[in-house]
């Protein structure tokens, strides 16, 4: 299975590659942001296994952040850990009701912060995530994150295999370019929609040795669906 991905968005240095080190230690792949919004493009990018969210932030607050992320139906499954120098119950309880997964005060020890991400990382992922979603002879495993026709596998980037994740939870449904933006890009970033057209070529390519292009099918004046049943 391959390494779970961990964002901190972290504005202090020091502490931010602290926490990174420790992590590329420990095995995850770790990516690093230093202001909300580059976090939303990171996760755009490469939507992350874990965040770890630091309260203040040089532009919107950690807080705000993580409320923007879980009323997004693209990224409001993805758990985050809240770490902040605050630790008054009241601010606790509102980083808890503000969406966080669980809130670590500074300053904190490594293994604490180990031991706190792979509890939220159990939890977020029940009965060991063996969910893997079928199309015919296509499956997209979640929980290896791996897209697969019989023995072979298929090799997407993230946001290929985004796309199709997405449709495949989403079967015989058209969707416009710009709910594709908002669903797989997120609403607070700016993309232009032929994007859209871009990825879903390379998710054609992708799938086409295999016989599985025909899936992504294309509604005339309306946008893409995910269909077995042919056009």
């Amino acid at each position: 299975m391959s390494a779970k991905h961990i964002l901190i968005v972290e504005d202090e240095d020091p502490i931010r590659e602290m926490i990174a080190f420790g992590l590329r230690r420990a095995g995850f792949e770790v990516g690093e942001a230093t202001d909300s919004l580059t976090a939303r493009a990171r996760v755009a990018d490469r939507q992350p296994d874990l965040m770890l969210v630091d309260w203040m932030l040089p532009d919107l607050s950690g807080l705000e952040l993580t409320r923007a992320l879980k009323r997004d139906e693209a990224t409001r499954h993805v758990p985050i850990i809240m770490l902040t120098a605050r630790s008054e119950e009241s601010d606790k309880i509102a980083g808890l009701n503000g969406g966080a997964d669980d809130y670590l005060t500074k300053p904190f020890s490594p293994r604490e912060l180990l031991a706190r991400i792979n509890a939220v990382l159990r939890r977020a992922s029940p009965s060991g995530g063996e969910e893997v979603l079928r199309a015919g002879d296509l499956a997209l495993d979640t929980a290896g994150h791996r897209v697969s026709v019989g023995a072979e596998t298929i090799k997407l980037g993230p946001t290929e295999y985004r796309l199709l994740h997405f449709f495949m939870t989403h079967p015989e449904r058209v969707f416009a370019r710009g709910q594709l933006l908002d669903r797989i890009w997120g609403g607070n970033v700016y993309v232009e929609e032929r994007t859209v057209d871009v990825h879903i070529r390379r998710l054609r390519k992708a799938l086409a040795p295999f016989g599985c292009d025909s899936l992504i099918q294309t509604v005339r004046g309306a946008g893409y669906r995910f269909s077995t049943r042919g056009d």
